[in-house]
């Protein structure tokens, strides 16, 4: 009996069941599957891939001679053993890195295992031939343009009947609440899917294209993560904005209050199929008021400052935000924990260093300023933090 939780993205590609259930959407296959990634949520990733490479597959029968039946076969396995150029003269030969080997039943008469290291799926596709009954089924499909295809299509990922999809065509904001009682203020132009339960799952996962602003019921149990483009988003119960529209050229993470972890879907996947699904792994933490930015092209991360940072506590407590000779030390703790940034500084330094000024009612940044200026020092933001430079006071 089959494990499908076992499978990889060519497994499945490959797996005949698999293929019927895509191409033929039979009510049973459809309760099949759909029950399936109920059972499994942390494959609809993998799931959507494999679709995708599978609906892009065009089927063609015909009658063929035995003769020319053992002649198509001679020339996959020739194929398979290294020589994908006879049929894909236009990509190159496999690498060292390729996937390890899959095995493809068929129940036929003709039944033929086939052995491929083909190194993607859409070349996978391209070189399968399965045998059935009579005649010859050829699977072609188009090379992708890209050398790297998406690793999330947002309008895949969403399709199973299990799926609720929310949809902002209007010029504002709108508000969607998730069955777990997080709320999300979803941008113009933007969409957002989600299970219709998150009871199923370790984690509580939801797919976005666009922008949209989340809060965050708290589950420490059952993590929360947003899915958007190449990028996963895990939190336990924070507040934060995911902006990942598919025109723009870099996906940006901001944090509000709590904190989150940022990560890549490939480490997400990896992570998946070395612990079972353990959603616990770490990644790019950040907490407040940082942002972080990923540039699609370059595939790199970076961790900022937001351009407003905004108080972290109740506003009533920037009232205490004048001083007289205030030991320095003291203010940049006390502004630190206000807006919830870590600001470095060289405490021996800085002993000596006391502040007169009124910071109320001022933006971080010109705070910022004041102080630095009324001893003599300057600032600089690195990986979302603030260093503090100075010589020190006399």
């Amino acid at each position: 009996m089959k494990d499908f939780r076992l499978y990889d993205i060519t497994d499945f590609v490959m797996d005949e069941d698999f293929i019927r259930w895509v191409h033929g959407k039979s009510a049973i296959d459809n309760a099949f599957w759909d029950n399936w990634l109920t059972e499994n949520p942390s494959k609809h990733l993998l799931i959507a891939e494999a679709r995708q490479i599978v609906e892009s597959i065009q089927m063609e029968q015909r009658a063929v001679a035995p003769s020319e039946i053992k002649s198509e076969i001679d020339e996959v396995l020739s194929t398979i053993r290294g020589q994908a150029s006879a049929i894909l003269p236009h990509h190159s030969p496999p690498t060292t890195h390729d996937p390890a080997p899959t095995v493809l039943p068929h129940h036929s008469p003709l039944t033929t295992h086939l052995t491929t290291h083909l190194t993607t799926p859409a070349r996978i596709a391209a070189a399968l031939i399965l045998l059935a009954g009579g005649g010859i089924f050829m699977l072609r499909t188009t090379p992708p343009k890209e050398k790297k295809p998406a690793r999330f299509a947002y309008t895949t990922l969403v399709a199973a009947p299990s799926f609720t999809e929310k949809t902002n065509n209007t010029a504002g904001t709108i508000s969607v609440s998730l069955p777990d009682g997080s709320a999300i203020e979803l941008a113009a132009g933007s969409r957002i899917g989600y299970p219709n339960n998150f009871a199923a799952s370790e984690t509580r996962d939801v797919y976005l294209s666009g922008e949209a602003f989340f809060k965050i019921a708290r589950n420490p149990a059952r993590p929360f993560r947003v899915i958007a483009n190449e990028i996963v988003t895990k939190v336990l119960g924070t507040s934060f904005t995911v902006r990942c529209f598919e025109k723009d050229t870099t996906i940006s993470i901001t944090v509000r209050t709590g904190k989150v972890s940022v990560y890549s879907q490939e480490t997400m996947e990896d992570k998946q199929r070395t612990t079972s699904g353990n959603p616990g792994h770490g990644g790019i933490i950040l907490t407040p008021n940082q942002q972080l930015v990923y540039r699609k092209t370059e595939q790199k991360f970076q961790k900022i400052l937001v351009e407003d940072p905004r108080f972290i506590v109740p506003d009533t407590l920037e009232q205490g935000m004048s001083y007289e000779d205030k030991p320095v030390e003291r203010v940049f703790d006390q502004l630190g924990k206000y807006y919830g940034i870590n600001i470095v500084f060289d405490s021996e330094l800085l002993n000596k260093c006391t502040v007169t000024a009124d910071l109320t009612n001022e933006t971080f940044y010109h705070k910022l300023d004041l102080i630095c200026k009324a001893i003599g020092a300057k600032y600089e933001i690195v990986d979302g933090q603030v260093v503090i430079q100075t010589n020190g006071c006399q």
